[in-house]
């Protein structure tokens, strides 16, 4: 590494500075291995304390994350400008099947094209373009968004953001300050870590099943001191868990004194009852727009308390003002027509068909994997690094568990919004070989 980058610096700010560097010029890529603390100290002649101190400095900015013997790594996802080198920077080789992209299947997704047509001749047909004055969210579009979500209390206040991370993002700067504790889901999404980092909140693992959060594990949360509680209502990633009916019982005292934000990214596509966990003075309630109707579609529906409502609107206002009316009137369109409902729930369907035939491909093989919901897959293994390598030389791209875990064991996740049902076989048979270290077969 240190052959392709030099780091430099003879204090701790200097060498945090150099590793920045590094990483906004794309020499130091996502993932990359930085040195150890001893072997960085011995090259720049500086105490083993100033490299540790370097280091801390690059963790509480969210540049870099340890990951226990593998060491110190650049983030997959840093707050700071990355040049275009860097972000692509870690391509899946060709000739892999991609499994571990997030996305959902463009196939699935509706076709926009006639829709943009008719918002086109919707604001052709205005008197004027939409001013600062007149900019904001659309009544309408936020009285549908109330009917479609009826689990949610009748006195919540609802606005847009610009998709469930900017939500997240937005709610996290209203309610909390640097320091303070967050319960977050372990293993959970990486991008949500990655934020947590850099908004300098520490966060406390709380272990996740099929259920959702497990109840001791949000007791151990709230007990570390714990502030606010994120919780994916359905299709978690990585593991598609998904809240269950006791579930949300049994959690709902429990999170009554501190702020519950809950991600429901997957909206309509989910195949199983939504069961909201917030219910105290402070919360929030997060729907995307992205995975149902197309990640370019940065819009989502945020709901929560009054308060907390008013303060995101509030910021909103003094930095991108709102969502785009574009965007508001295009998702608007798609809510009402009957044709793209029907097509999101086909989709749904076509999701759960894949990863429960995956699931129970691994299953009989003798392979544990969690995947209730959503479009991913999670499979626990004794080294990931193994795992990820032996799938790498069969054919297959997986993503490593270490970027979504901060205390649980290790484990991969598969993508399967794009897997067709005549690929499961030798994909399960390829997974279970990499556990086992056995042959497997080769799809290249």
């Amino acid at each position: 590494m240190t052959a392709q980058y030099r780091i430099t610096g003879g204090s701790a700010i200097a060498i945090s500075d150099s590793v920045e560097e590094g990483v906004r010029r794309g020499a130091l890529a996502p993932g990359a291995a930085l040195p150890s603390v001893r072997a960085l100290a011995g090259e720049l002649a500086v105490s083993p304390a100033t490299v540790a101190t370097a280091y801390q400095r690059l963790r509480d900015r969210g540049i870099v994350v340890t990951a226990g013997r593998h060491g110190t790594r650049v983030r997959a996802v840093t707050p700071i400008a990355a040049t275009r080198a860097a972000r692509a920077a870690m391509p899946v080789p060709s000739g892999l099947r991609d499994l571990a992209a997030g996305d959902p299947d463009p196939r699935l997704l509706p076709n926009l094209a006639p829709i943009l047509r008719e918002v086109a001749d919707e604001l052709a047909a205005r008197d004027g373009a939409v001013g600062y004055a007149e900019g904001g969210p659309l009544p309408e579009l936020l009285a549908l968004a109330r009917q479609r979500m009826p689990e949610l209390p009748e006195d919540a206040s609802y606005t847009l953001v610009s998709g469930a991370l900017d939500g997240l993002d937005r709610l996290l700067a209203a309610r909390l300050r640097p320091g303070d504790r967050v319960a977050v889901e372990d293993p959970g999404w990486a991008a949500l870590l990655d934020l947590v980092a850099a908004q300098g909140l520490v966060p406390v693992s709380m272990p996740v099943d099929d259920q959702g959060p497990t109840v001791a594990g949000a007791r151990a949360a709230l007990a570390a001191g714990a502030r606010a509680v994120i919780v994916t209502t359905r299709a978690q990633n990585p593991t598609g868990g998904a809240v269950g009916a006791q579930r949300a019982r049994e959690l709902r005292p429990l999170l009554r004194d501190v702020f519950v934000i809950e991600d429901d990214h997957a909206g309509e596509l989910a195949d199983v009852p939504l069961h909201p966990v917030g219910g105290g003075a402070t919360w929030a309630f997060l729907r995307s727009a992205a995975k149902p109707y197309g990640p370019d579609l940065r819009c989502a529906v945020l709901a929560g308390d009054a308060e907390t409502v008013s303060r995101v609107e509030g910021r909103l206002r003094l930095g991108a003002g709102w969502v785009s009316t574009v965007l508001q009137r295009t998702l608007l369109r798609l809510w009402r027509d009957p044709g793209v409902g029907a097509g999101i729930e086909a989709a749904g369907r076509a999701y759960d068909q894949r990863r429960s035939a995956l699931v129970a491909a691994l299953a009989r093989r003798d392979v544990a994997a969690s995947g209730r919901t959503g479009i991913n897959v999670w499979v626990p293994v004794p080294d990931e690094t193994r795992a990820v390598a032996s799938l790498r030389d069969a054919g297959y791209a997986v993503t490593p568990g270490h970027v979504y875990r901060t205390a649980t064991g290790p484990g991969i996740r598969l993508t399967v919004a794009t897997l067709a049902l005549d690929e499961v076989e030798p994909l399960a048979a390829a997974v279970a070989a990499a556990l086992t270290g056995g042959p497997a077969p080769i799809t290249r």
